[in-house]
């Protein structure tokens, strides 16, 4: 028995039981492969199934204002990915429904080849293999590729080995069966080996190089911030700031971020962290409760304290807010 036709027979008996494969409707696959971005399927589920309760179809989505999809987001992260999806909406109520072509979908801000070919064959059974850490996995070590996933020449092999592996009349069904089979069976630790269908045929199980495969490239640099933000409470209210483009948390609101510790202030926490891909934060949370409103920068906007759970915050945020109630 070959390669695809056992991974296929694998999925029938060990498929996982989600919502967005009930459907075929492009918006509710779109929606799930975007929050799945980056995220796990345990974390991201409750938030697919509330973006979907929320705004049953996409042009309800697109119609949504971009604070309201940011709060909707809070707790995910890679928020980034919350605007590319606002955004795309917006494209295909303008392109008048959903792109059923790979060009077409790539032309989705937020898509690239791994979506687009997940979207495409799952939606519409487009003979286009997807290429995630799962597929990359399942290929290196049953072939014994070294090749670094993350390289160019690392893309273009696996893609293409995918790609030489899909039945064209079963894309949708063989797509998933590659995404679940490295979740569940070849999973990156402690894969289940034992029981693997492709035991007899996997070079790293026979060469003892499972825990070798697949290879990566070390480049990443970690660089660490620190954070040091005054929440204010002056009768009542609170003063926030939206961030700009061109740092973390675009569009996302934080208390006052200030270099300088205002007279009066108290000390909450002290280098909270919170891990980032790029970077590690350390935050410092301070309250100050002055009789006056202090002067603050012109793009700080005073609210209701109580009104603060309207606006989108980051996770860091999150936890230095709930600070407050302890």
């Amino acid at each position: 028995m070959n390669f695809t036709t056992t991974i296929l027979n694998w999925f029938c008996e060990n498929s996982r039981a989600l919502p967005w494969r009930e459907t075929n409707d492009p918006y509710a696959i779109w929606l799930s492969e975007i929050i799945l971005q980056q995220t796990r399927i345990e974390q991201g589920l409750p938030y697919w199934q509330r973006f979907m309760q929320r705004w049953h179809t996409i042009e309800e989505l697109a119609a949504a204002s971009e604070d309201e999809v940011l709060r909707e987001w809070q707790g995910l992260g890679y928020y980034s990915r919350a605007r590319n999806l606002h955004t795309a909406a917006k494209q295909v109520v303008e392109m008048g429904g959903f792109p059923r072509t790979l060009e077409g979908i790539k032309q989705l801000k937020g898509v690239g080849d791994y979506t687009a070919a997940a979207i495409g064959s799952i939606a519409f059974n487009l003979p286009a293999a997807v290429v995630d850490g799962n597929v990359y996995r399942v290929l290196a070590r049953h072939y014994g590729i070294v090749t670094p996933i993350n390289t160019t020449e690392g893309k273009k092999e696996f893609t293409a080995l995918a790609q030489s592996l899909l039945p064209a009349k079963q894309a949708s069904a063989f797509n998933q069966a590659m995404m679940d089979f490295g979740a569940i069976q070849c999973t990156p630790l402690s894969p289940n080996c034992l029981s693997c269908p492709l035991q007899e045929t996997c070079i790293a199980f026979r060469e003892n190089k499972v825990t070798e495969l697949p290879v990566k490239q070390k480049t990443l640099k970690i660089k660490e911030r620190h954070l040091t933000y005054i929440y204010i409470r002056c009768n009542g209210e609170t003063a926030i700031h939206r961030r700009t483009a061109g740092d973390i948390w675009q569009g996302l609101y934080e208390p006052w971020l200030t270099d300088e510790v205002p007279s009066g202030a108290v000390l909450l926490r002290q280098n909270v962290k919170h891990v980032l891909t790029h970077r590690v934060l350390y935050a410092d949370f301070w309250l100050w409760e002055p009789d006056q409103k202090p002067e603050l920068p012109t793009d700080y906007l005073w609210i209701k304290e109580a009104d603060i759970d309207n606006y989108g915050v980051p996770r860091l945020i999150e936890i230095l807010l709930e600070l407050l109630n302890t």
